[in-house]
């Protein structure tokens, strides 16, 4: 069987501030196998974005990749730097971001970004690389796309540029695609359409995706697995029917706690008490333990197992492994 398309192992993120050594990723590990959907969730500033940053090498300096490995397929490359990395980006691994205005240049037609992209790591002509161009978009689902080739970025409305960020990701054929929160700036209807998007050029590809999102229908509706992060560390790991219908570990259960569907029948949306600590001032122990319903003595001063590997696991002295969803 064919090892992973992404292997990270104690993936640990620091940065360093005259208060002392943050760390917005601690010891993550977790793989993403071609074909499948990975799905990255948690709150603003669990990790999961610097997660993300650190895998495609854009890291924000002084954040810099401290510990751990990152492997694409089977080639570790959290040691590249420069030149190595920029030839990495889109050849083996291609990023949608939020605002698809970010990644695409305003003044180029949307045809040259893609013929450029693929000239830069593909072996073929111009000539083939405008063909593919024009295949790309109809690919995403662009309406004229030989018409429409020519036009520029502002021509285009929100959810069609993010159709056009996934053709440009995709183009140079990566096996690795790395979504962050690619939906979130679009209306429902359209959110439902780039889903879909994505997860049938998954499936056609075999690309490998971590598409990563705060948004717990957009993990039900797309992801195979979900790793459910939490203050830089890894909460819960697991198929997606199974953590978020039968969660283990008490943030993951409060996560889905706070859903509207489970909480129809009360006044207010059920919310998990306080909020994440502040990286500079993250409490011994687990770092969940002051919001935690479940927790006991252990968990004040013995931080949560690690989650190296395997599914369905938690990082959690005492496990809600017969708690389900309702």
């Amino acid at each position: 069987m064919a090892g992973p398309v992404l292997s990270i192992r104690d993936l640990t993120v620091e940065i360093p501030t005259r208060y002392g050594i943050l760390r917005p990723v601690n010891g993550v590990s977790y793989d993403i196998a071609a074909g499948e959907i990975l799905g990255v969730v948690g709150e603003s500033g669990a990790g999961k974005s610097m997660a993300g940053n650190a895998v495609i090498g854009l890291l924000s300096p002084p954040a810099h990749i401290a510990g751990g490995e990152i492997l694409v397929n089977g080639t570790r490359i959290d040691s590249l730097q420069g030149e190595a990395m920029r030839r990495l980006r889109g050849k083996e691994i291609g990023m949608v971001f939020q605002d698809p205005l970010t990644s695409l240049n305003p003044l180029l037609r949307i045809g040259d970004q893609l013929t450029e992209t693929m000239l830069a790591h593909l072996d073929i002509s111009r000539s083939e690389a405008e063909k593919r161009a024009v295949a790309a978009l109809e690919e995403v689902g662009i309406p004229g796309a030989a018409e429409r080739v020519d036009s520029f970025p502002h021509e285009f409305s929100g959810g069609m540029r993010q159709r056009v960020v996934i053709a440009l990701a995709l183009c140079a054929e990566p096996s690795l695609i790395i979504a962050d929160e690619p939906t979130t700036a679009l209306d429902v209807s359209v959110q439902a359409q780039i889903i879909s998007l994505l997860k049938r050029l998954c499936r056609d590809r075999g690309t490998a995706v971590m598409l990563i999102t705060h948004d717990m229908g957009v993990i039900a509706e797309a992801a195979d697995r979900v790793a459910v992060m939490y203050a830089g560390q890894l909460a819960e790991l697991g198929p997606v029917r199974d953590v978020l219908t039968a969660p283990h570990h008490p943030y993951t259960h409060g996560l889905m706690g706070s859903t509207p569907l489970a909480s129809r029948g009360r006044d207010r949306l059920h919310q998990i008490p306080g909020a994440m600590p502040r990286l500079d001032a993250l409490p011994d122990g687990c770092a969940f333990h002051p919001r935690c319903p479940y927790g006991q003595d252990r968990c004040k001063s013995d931080p949560g197992p690690r989650i190296t590997d395997g599914d369905g696991r938690a990082a959690c002295w005492f496990p809600l492994k017969q708690e389900a969803v309702a």
